[in-house]
């Protein structure tokens, strides 16, 4: 593993631990201001800073308590001043109404080097479906009542 792909693993380490503890100021800490966020709630873009923190916000008002956040099959590939990851999510936590809920998301996260530093300027969520009835991809167990 390269030295910048180890930096990239990091920063990803580094917001997965974020988000778990919804710690906001953190997690924006590695966004860059002018980053662009596909997401699957509307309006599914989201375009700078503030819109990205406003979304992160909603995100974590939904649940009661941590984000339990999974990271698998997570490829990086990194250049000198680029970067790109993929990954699995297992996103999980008890959720406001009191419901255990668990789902799984994929994530595309696209860096660039500012500096000494690496911060994400794209990040793509989608969710998968199951293609017999068109609805979210549950894990077993967690299925919707």
């Amino acid at each position: 593993m390269t030295s910048n792909e180890s930096e990239v693993r990091a920063l990803l380490e580094s917001r997965v631990d974020a988000c778990q503890t919804k710690d906001i100021d953190h997690l924006m800490s590695h966004y860059s201001s002018d980053i662009v966020y596909y997401d699957v709630v509307p309006p599914l873009q989201f375009a700078g800073s503030d819109q990205v923190r406003g979304n992160f916000v909603r995100w974590f008002d939904e649940y009661d308590g941590p984000i339990g956040l999974e990271t698998h099959d997570l490829t990086i590939a990194a250049g000198e001043d680029t970067a790109f990851a993929h990954m699995l999510h297992l996103d999980s936590g008890t959720r406001k109404n009191g419901l255990q809920s668990a789902i799984w998301v994929r994530s595309t996260v696209c860096c660039r080097r500012s500096g000494d530093k690496w911060l994400i300027t794209h990040e793509h969520i989608s969710v998968p479906i199951n293609p017999e009835n068109l609805q979210a991809w549950f894990p077993p167990g967690f299925e919707p009542a």
